[in-house]
């Protein structure tokens, strides 16, 4: 019986083929004989087995080969063997090695490695020396540092190459001469005081030395600093460079905490007349006389980086016409206050210090005949007193902000801007219509736009409009090198208030 044709798998099949003629024997035809294929099947037994085609490496979904499954990984042959982990790499020389981080940072121009970047560390027996050795985690030298063992900061580069403490005490000559001669142009009858080594800036890290008229003051801020050849060296090159009356040692007390610092022999490291030595003297800025006691004061004595923004505030106050009543606030010892009262009516001091406003009335004096305002010292919190006044609607042409370091530390720069915001708002609620505001910070940890931020902030709060005249930073005896950011600690900023 014929079966029915399913359209649904018949139609796409193919015919079937037709089978070969066979031969009457019933062997194919054209196909060998019995016989032969006979023949054939014992010559392949013959010959030698050839061997099986290998299988094919299976392949991913995505194209890839899978790898062989093995009962063992396969070990890595290596033709310089690797030291193990707890390994020194510096092995019996003396020296540090530090971690990657650092040394990028080193190889980008950066002279500081933190305590907690260094991997492996050897300083022999005894007394720690003051240079190591630095190198990388591969082992390749970095250059020479000044070690500090107790301190955070433990390693200030001063060489990228190895020496040895008399490459380095000529090293010191050297950049010591270079950093005064980039000073010596800023001197004059007008101002005779200036900071003559700014420390990293000036490839001497620790090292910062001041000048006030005749008297040179030197500090050395890091335990790799702390000896006689340091101190010899650096009085030789101050001798031949200006030949000051005295040359005095003055020690920060928190960085000698820091660094494990012993306190400096008491008595100068130099005077010119053994019969009459000074601790104190008489020095210019901008025209104006200003008193140094190096048994007092903060850092050095005075803020010399201030120089040339005592000088533009003046001018601002000329400039804008608010020459009535102006407050300096954290006056010190009356910089801005008596530069502002050679162009105002009427100029008030505050800060919180007894002993910097008695040397701020000492320097009113000592300038009275340069001055046209009425000046006077008010000891109070700065705070405190702003809150009182603007809230009792006292009003004034100019005022400026110029307070401590508020941030010493990244951890505080919270709290900072919460501060510089309250000094601001309420300078803001004080100042007439068209007035000057110029507020300082000496944080490093608190950058351009962080402070402006705070001022803006401080803006919408009082309903002011406030317009930036002018961004300034410290004076160009303080330099600011690029890849050295705590270089660039100073920030001012000019505004007018609407």
């Amino acid at each position: 019986m014929v079966k029915p044709r399913n359209p649904r798998t018949d139609e796409n099949q193919e015919a079937p083929r037709a089978a070969k003629p066979t031969a009457p024997s019933g062997r194919t035809l054209g196909g060998p004989s019995p016989e032969k294929r006979a023949e054939l099947r014992a010559k392949r037994s013959a010959s030698p087995k050839r061997p099986a085609p290998k299988k094919p490496t299976p392949v991913a979904r995505h194209g890839k080969a899978n790898p062989p499954k093995l009962d063992q990984p396969r070990p890595i042959k290596s033709s310089t063997p690797r030291p193990a982990p707890e390994q020194n790499i510096l092995g019996n020389k003396i020296g540090a090695k530090i971690t990657r981080r650092a040394s990028d940072r080193l190889r980008e121009g950066y002279l500081w490695v933190y305590a907690s970047d260094i991997e492996a560390i050897n300083t022999g027996e005894g007394e720690p020396p003051a240079l190591l050795p630095v190198a990388d985690s591969r082992g390749l030298l970095l250059g020479t540092a000044l070690y500090s063992p107790a301190s955070q900061i433990a390693l200030r580069m001063v060489s990228r190459e190895a020496i040895d403490e008399a490459a380095w005490l000529e090293l010191l000559a050297a950049r010591l001469h270079t950093a005064i001669g980039r000073r010596k142009p800023l001197l004059s009858d007008a101002t005779d005081a200036c900071r003559l080594c700014f420390s990293e800036a000036d490839q001497l890290p620790g090292l910062v030395v001041d000048k006030y008229g005749d008297l040179v003051i030197l500090q050395l801020l890091a335990k790799g600093l702390d000896s006689a050849a340091v101190r010899e060296t650096c009085v030789r090159v101050l001798r031949e460079e200006l030949a000051p009356a005295t040359i005095l040692e003055r020690p920060d007390p928190r960085m000698r905490e820091l660094e494990g610092l012993a306190a400096p022999a008491p008595g100068p490291l130099w005077i010119a007349d053994a019969a009459a030595p000074t601790t104190s003297a008489q020095f210019r800025l901008n025209g104006l006389v200003f008193q140094f006691d190096a048994n007092s004061g903060q850092k050095t004595g005075a803020f010399l980086d201030q120089r040339a923004n005592y000088a533009a505030v003046r001018e601002w106050a000329r400039t804008l016409g608010t020459t009535g009543r102006a407050l300096d606030v954290c006056c010190y010892q009356g910089g801005f206050a008596l530069h502002l009262a050679q162009v105002c009516e009427q100029v008030t001091g505050i800060d919180a210090s007894r002993a910097s406003l008695e040397v701020a009335e000492r320097n009113c004096e000592a300038n009275r005949s340069r001055l046209t305002a009425q000046v006077d010292w008010v000891e109070a919190d700065a705070f405190q007193i702003l809150r009182d006044w603007s809230d009792s609607g006292e009003v004034f042409d100019a005022i400026v902000l110029d307070p401590p370091a508020f941030a010493k530390s990244q951890r505080a720069v919270e709290s900072a801007l919460r501060g510089y915001k309250e000094l601001n708002l309420r300078a803001l609620k004080m100042l007439r219509p068209g007035g000057l505001l110029v507020t300082c910070s000496c944080s490093h940890h608190v950058g351009w736009a962080e402070l402006e931020a705070s001022v803006a902030s401080a803006a919408i709060d009082a309903h002011r409009r406030v317009r930036l005249l002018e961004r300034r930073g410290a004076s160009i005896d303080h330099p600011v090198v690029l890849n050295l950011p705590e270089t660039e600690y100073l920030k001012c900023l000019v505004l007018q208030v609407e």
